[in-house]
């Protein structure tokens, strides 16, 4: 009954959503391409090699699956690799992180029809969904067609929860239906629990398990010497963050240099204004150049190699922040602010491990993102820390492929 109310919701409203899918395709166009996709509908023949399916929404999504889809491509050569999203970033992110090894396709809306047509063109002999992906008439279609489902680095803050448990007699079978549920910590994992999940690995974080682009991090080492100047790094800010964080900044002293680098490329554009010189220009900050605008994609390696402190966005507006891990790696040092629901084990360690400080707000992360600018040594310690925290999380792809290994030996073709 539940399923059923819920589906004639999202049909009702099917209006909005394309209205919704149309009017964001003005800044970034692919929302407009392959639209039938959205629906089930799938250009070409099957390629004839058997599936592996795995859906990463977004971006995060994209770069943290990263290592267990490569993987899973090594292990499974003779496999046909797909990788599903929803977002026009999150696809152009699988195109710079794979190219051409993997095929990518819209995931489509959750209808009975729509996810059924999926499901019939690629016949998937495992579907892995990345954190916190569990629609209902999806998960309800994978039991019918006997896909083995594994919810991969699963997090469920207790907001979360309380949003799944109100919508108890929709949520508890779909996430009981989940074959096997890898969840990053141990409280993760008893929230999932009482939403249903029926077995459940602690797995740890396989964002820990990323390996920055060396050439990339070569890059912006010599780009942070060769602008010669104390570099403070916005990383991944949201809407009206931007203005509260430079805001809180003191007079300028025409040394240091802001780099500006929104979480979404349609953002680009509207904050051209803050910034005297960009990215895509390819030329280096000039001395008058207070805030330079990093308006590429798939260079947060470069970013983070570039700076001397990362302030971490969408943790100042209630959003749940950003992923940290990859400033961690990095050995650049941390300040957030107070919303991190989204990465709680994460900045809960890194922080026990002296590798990053978190801020009440906005004001106070400029103040302390200053009080370490002004503190090599200090900037020294973090940064340590900051790659010894990962590399003693490594670890979490390779117990997530061995669950791969035995769904896949569960469901493997009769002879």
């Amino acid at each position: 009954m539940w399923r059923l109310l819920y589906t004639l919701a999202i049909g009702a409203a099917l209006p909005f959503i394309l209205a919704r899918l149309w009017w964001r395709g003005r800044r970034e166009p692919f929302y407009r391409r392959r639209i039938g996709e959205r629906f089930g509908y799938y250009r070409g023949a099957s390629s004839g090699q058997p599936v592996l399916w795995l859906h990463a929404v977004s971006v995060g999504e994209a770069r943290a699956s990263a290592a267990l889809v490569r993987a899973l491509a090594s292990t499974h050569p003779q496999h046909e690799l797909l990788i599903t999203c929803m977002t026009a970033a999150g696809r152009e992110a699988l195109k710079e992180l794979h190219g051409a090894s993997v095929s990518v396709a819209w995931l489509p809306y959750d209808y009975p029809g729509a996810v059924r047509r999926f499901l019939e063109h690629y016949r998937p002999r495992l579907a892995v969904l990345m954190e916190t992906e569990i629609w209902p008439n999806l998960v309800a279609a994978c039991g019918d067609f006997g896909v083995p489902m594994l919810l991969a680095n699963a997090r469920m803050s207790e907001k979360s929860a309380l949003g799944y448990e109100r919508w108890r007699g929709l949520m508890h079978p779909a996430i009981a239906a989940l074959t096997v549920v890898c969840a990053q910590s141990d409280e993760d994992a008893a929230r999932l629990r009482a939403l249903g999940a029926r077995r459940i690995e602690t797995t740890g974080n396989v964002k820990f398990d990323i390996t920055p682009d060396t050439a990339k991090r070569d890059e912006g080492n010599a780009w942070r010497a060769r602008v010669a100047r104390p570099v403070l790094l916005l990383a991944s800010t949201r809407d009206g963050e931007e203005r509260m964080l430079l805001d809180a900044l003191p007079a300028w002293d025409g040394e240091l240099l802001v780099l500006l680098v929104p979480r979404h490329s349609r953002r680009f554009e509207e904050l051209a204004g803050f910034s005297q010189s960009r990215r895509s220009a390819g030329r280096l900050p000039s001395p008058q150049d207070r805030v330079y605008l990093g308006d590429t994609m798939g260079e947060m390696d470069f970013y983070y190699a570039a700076a001397d402190v990362a302030v971490i966005g969408g943790s100042f507006a209630p959003l749940g922040g950003q992923n940290l891990i990859e400033a961690c790696a990095a050995g650049t040092p941390v300040v957030f602010g107070p919303s991190m629901f989204n990465f709680a084990e994460a900045a809960r360690l890194a922080l026990e491990a002296g590798a990053a400080v978190q801020a009440a707000d906005a004001p106070g992360a400029i103040h302390a993102a200053l009080r370490l600018l002004s503190n090599q040594e200090e900037r020294k310690k973090m940064g340590v820390a900051g790659k010894a925290l990962c590399d003693a999380h490594r670890g979490a792809t390779q117990k997530h492929l061995l669950l791969c290994e035995e769904l896949l030996g569960r469901n493997a073709p009769a002879r």
